[in-house]
């Protein structure tokens, strides 16, 4: 009785050791994760929710490795606009670059800006944009920066947030509008002005007349509560846009073990899979709670809308011209994205890369 008492003994005393060595050598991995924007919003949101999540489940199945995240949101330690900028430096390892915001330095991750009227689905232009990402062009466009692309984020339809009503093109004129930069370009020819803004600052420039409108999307707009300054929201169908990306300091990425870096791949792709069903699912509820907020709703008579959409110069080719010339590959971008998106069977009003 004694001796099996004594082996029992030893057993439990190896097994606790084993336990303990085990647990030892769990190697933990120090991870600073930032954004511009606050959790509020769908992308910042889904980073901490849904990619920060996945990446732990996925880490504690090895049970050699575990992420200490430091999570730094709504701009505390990275600027809406400087996303890319701190990650470079090494004040954050990882996080969301605002792409829009990086037209200058990311010009090919901007294409669909440069394509106003495309397809109202964001999964659309998110699955466009994903084939268009497996470009040389695109990952060039990342590693020079030295960064890692991980999953992009696409932002629903947008439209115009205003403090005076848009029944036609002519209501538009001699009136400031708010946008990030690139969808400024389409306002060309209405007469409206276009002023830099983001969604940190639209309800306060508007609220103070630095501006009379923005360009919005409906789920952004109602957490934004935008409702109480612009309360006239005209549907235009300019489209939803592909808007920024998570990604990783290269340097961080090429150090990772592989296991923790196919963590973080089952992580991206959870990110855009439940960011897209959140998105969807948002998007009436968004639009009911701007008329509940007592804001107004409506669409942009067909005739104007025409005319709005031949009125404007070709954004795209502008903008193509004026990469080609530094040797941008613009216009193979442009050409990759909209027939993807034609192959998805979307047909676009003006065709900006056949002008």
């Amino acid at each position: 009785m004694r001796r099996h008492l004594l082996a029992a003994a030893a057993a439990a005393a190896l097994a606790a050791t084993l336990h303990a060595g085990t647990a030892h050598a769990q190697e933990t991995i120090r991870m600073t994760v930032a954004a511009g924007h606050p959790p509020v919003f769908l992308w910042v949101k889904h980073l901490k929710e849904t990619f920060i999540p996945t990446v732990n489940a996925e880490l504690a199945r090895t049970n050699k490795y575990r992420i200490a995240w430091n999570e730094a949101y709504g701009g505390t330690l990275a600027k809406i606009g400087s996303e890319l900028e701190t990650m470079q430096q090494g004040v954050s390892d990882m996080g969301l670059v605002a792409t829009v915001f990086q037209a200058a330095k990311m010009p090919l991750n901007n294409v669909t800006y440069f394509v106003p009227f495309g397809p109202p689905d964001a999964n659309v232009v998110t699955q466009a944009i994903d084939y268009v990402q497996a470009l040389p062009e695109l990952s060039k466009e990342w590693s020079r920066h030295g960064l890692v692309y991980l999953a992009g984020f696409s932002i629903d339809n947008y439209g115009i947030a205003t403090n005076f009503p848009v029944a036609k093109v002519e209501d538009l004129k001699g009136k400031k509008i708010g946008g990030a930069g690139p969808n400024l370009t389409w306002f060309a020819g209405t007469g409206a002005v276009g002023v830099q803004g983001s969604l940190n600052t639209f309800y306060n420039d508007i609220k103070t007349g630095v501006y009379d409108g923005a360009v919005v999307f409906a789920t952004s707009a109602v957490p934004a509560k935008l409702y109480e300054v612009a309360p006239h929201l005209t549907l235009l169908d300019f489209g939803a846009m592909y808007a920024g990306a998570v990604a990783i300091n290269k340097a961080r990425w090429d150090k990772l073990p592989d296991e923790v870096k196919a963590a973080f791949r089952k992580g991206a792709n959870a990110y855009k899979g439940v960011y897209i069903t959140e998105q969807t699912a948002r998007i009436k509820a968004s639009l009911d709670a701007w008329e509940k907020g007592g804001g107004k709703i409506v669409r942009l008579a067909p005739e104007e809308r025409t005319r709005l959409v031949k009125m404007i110069p070709n954004p795209a080719k502008e903008w193509a011209k004026q990469a080609e010339a530094k040797g941008i590959p613009a216009k193979k971008v442009l050409s990759a994205y909209m027939e993807s998106v034609r192959a998805a069977g979307y047909k676009f009003p003006r065709d900006f890369d056949k002008e």
